[in-house]
């Protein structure tokens, strides 16, 4: 008999954004019919480090900041599943930081969500490096600013629709190859830094705006500069081209790491760790 995991009941709190990022997903997922056995998602630390094990699909909670380069190792060990990273502001602002900036280098195809809710929930209620008031970082701005840059988008929590189509915007973008899909949401935490007015007051749609170009990269950094210098928030779709990944999968290095390959070795290895039951 095969033992299914059963997902796991999420452990934020009520009114947490964490839940509208999490329903979009899965919304996502079931609109592109792609399956929960070829789905992995890494997750980082805190609250949003969670969300893997609600989702019935293959998980891995990685270390403090190194959600993006386990992410990138499994693209590269296994190109066919979708793979989706998801943290933290916290996770990926601060420690991880140096990680994103290469991601949108490298360009590697697959998906990471952001949960910005500018605090450090988990412990308690540290201010972030997103946190109102004390010269938060935007990394949309960073995204924009590195070429080779192919997918950046921003979404809120209170725009479930936009942020559902967001989602599946980005799942295609790095299911197709065309690269590292950053996607941002809003995503307010309740109990320590409730945003939900502020950014009500603050946000910018993008996407119905006529005259935003999101395959115009130095236009759209400059229309995120004007908003960030008015206390705006633009969401939407923000950038988008299709080039493809320079972390080239035909490396030397990557030459015979294929799953299909492999099969018989992987078999023999989880051999060694099957526990026989005796009746008594």
């Amino acid at each position: 008999m095969t033992d299914t995991y059963r997902p796991a009941e999420p452990i934020w709190c009520a009114g947490c954004g964490h839940f509208g990022v999490e329903g979009a997903l899965l919304l996502a997922l079931s609109d592109l019919s792609i399956p929960k056995e070829e789905t992995l998602v890494l997750a980082g630390i805190g609250c949003s480090g969670t969300i893997q094990n609600n989702l019935g699909t293959y998980g891995y909670h990685a270390l403090h900041g190194r959600v993006l380069p386990t992410a990138t190792g499994a693209w590269m060990a296994n190109p066919k599943l979708t793979v989706i990273a998801a943290g933290g502001d916290g996770d990926g602002y601060a420690i991880g930081m140096g990680h994103l900036i290469h991601a949108f280098r490298h360009n590697p195809s697959f998906t990471y969500i952001v949960m910005n809710n500018g605090v450090y929930g988990l412990t308690k209620g540290q201010n972030s490096p997103t946190r109102h008031g004390t010269r938060p970082i935007d990394a949309i701005l960073l995204g924009l600013s590195v070429l080779e840059t192919t997918f950046v988008a921003r979404g809120f929590t209170r725009a479930p629709e936009q942020l559902r189509d967001l989602t599946v915007r980005a799942l295609k973008h790095a299911r197709a190859g065309h690269g590292f899909a950053f996607l941002e949401v809003l995503s307010p935490c309740v109990t320590y830094n409730d945003t939900y007015a502020l950014w009500d007051a603050e946000y910018v749609d993008l996407d119905t705006d006529g005259e935003h170009d999101p395959t115009n990269r130095s236009q759209a950094f400059s229309r995120v500069t004007e908003l960030h210098a008015e206390g705006r928030i633009p969401i939407g779709l923000i950038h988008h081209t299709e080039r493809d990944p320079t972390a080239a999968l035909a490396d030397p290095s990557a030459a015979d790491i294929g799953p299909d390959s492999h099969i018989a070795s992987y078999e023999d290895i989880l051999d060694r760790y099957k526990v026989e039951r005796h009746n008594r």
